[in-house]
């Protein structure tokens, strides 16, 4: 029961023809499956907005989708409207397996987004998923999902710094890459302790 896999925001919006793809998205789709009979514990986060949340430009009149604002926990990103709560393009990949253990809906609070599934943007304000884990015993922890250096590594960074030993398996993720983030996410995680496997 040490061990859990952590399957980041495999909703349609974050995979070709959603509102905010990413580029080869659903491919993480079928390692993910494969993946998940080797864990006894396996939790899925969703990504869940309402409607008009304040990290969608168009919340920002003048402001474009990729543009940055600043909000009262720091610079925000400015998204195209996606995962929008009960739409289609929240939900889960239809391929996607979901049969597992626990769903952490993040990013449900209208003034603050969420990329970590253990804290809001503000590092401060948690999901519920670390004290999930402590109270099954989990103490090692494999991510997966969309997208590697946004949701996936801010996880993954969050976990290291929890004490947890953090893996992500990159075969399993798609990345962004918005103006050079992936290189950097990358980089921050290294440099955190977080295992990087490419297979």
């Amino acid at each position: 029961m040490s061990q859990a896999l952590i399957v980041i925001d495999v909703q349609n919006d974050f995979c070709p023809g959603g509102a905010l793809a990413v580029p080869d998205g659903d491919a993480v789709v079928a390692p993910i499956n494969a993946l998940m009979g080797e864990f006894e514990t396996v939790i899925l986060t969703q990504d869940w907005h309402p409607a008009a949340h304040s990290s969608f430009a168009s919340a920002h009149p003048g402001l474009s989708p990729y543009e940055t604002t600043e909000m009262s926990y720091g610079t925000q990103v400015l998204w195209p409207d996606h995962c929008v709560q009960g739409s289609k393009g929240a939900e889960f990949h239809p391929d996607l397996d979901v049969s597992g253990d626990l769903i952490i809906r993040k990013g449900f609070r209208p003034s603050i987004d969420s990329y970590s599934g253990f804290f809001e943007n503000d590092h401060k304000t948690p999901t519920g998923l670390e004290g999930y884990l402590r109270s099954r015993g989990v103490s090692e922890l494999t991510f997966v999902g969309l997208a590697t250096d946004f949701c996936v590594a801010y996880s993954a960074l969050d976990a290291a710094k929890l004490g947890f030993a953090t893996r992500v398996k990159l075969a399993a993720c798609r990345g962004i890459d918005l103006q050079g983030s992936l290189e950097k996410a990358l980089t921050e995680m290294q440099a955190a302790g977080v295992q990087l496997q490419q297979d």
